[in-house]
């Protein structure tokens, strides 16, 4: 699928409100927020969408995401009042780059179902 917007934000090259790194994992504040917080976590490592990934392979990098999640909604303070994860796959869930990307959102009342 080729480099990304993400990829050059990863390497600095693309200003965004940066507010969780490590070696692994990057996460920023969506410039289109639909939720008081709506922060994208990114794999550094770039898997196009969730169809892409091999369990035993990425299983580990699965779990640093989900843990960047956890520390970014406490962080943000809305571990306890709740959040909600989204993956998008594919254009027609509105996928529109294709790094995989966990959407974290928060600060607001969710509806069920979603879409």
């Amino acid at each position: 699928m080729g480099e990304t917007i993400f990829s050059r934000i990863i390497r600095k090259e693309i200003p965004a409100d940066i507010i969780y790194e490590n070696e692994d994992v990057l996460a920023f504040r969506d410039i289109r927020p639909q939720a008081p917080v709506h922060v994208l976590i990114i794999p550094k490592l770039q898997i196009p969408k969730t169809t892409d990934i091999n369990g035993r392979s990425h299983a580990a990098l699965l779990g640093k995401l989900i843990d960047a999640a956890n520390t970014i909604a406490k962080q943000e303070k809305v571990d306890e009042s709740g959040f909600r994860l989204v993956i998008n796959c594919g254009p027609e869930s509105g996928q529109e780059v294709y790094h995989l990307h966990i959407h974290l959102l928060g600060g607001r009342k969710m509806n069920w179902p979603p879409g």
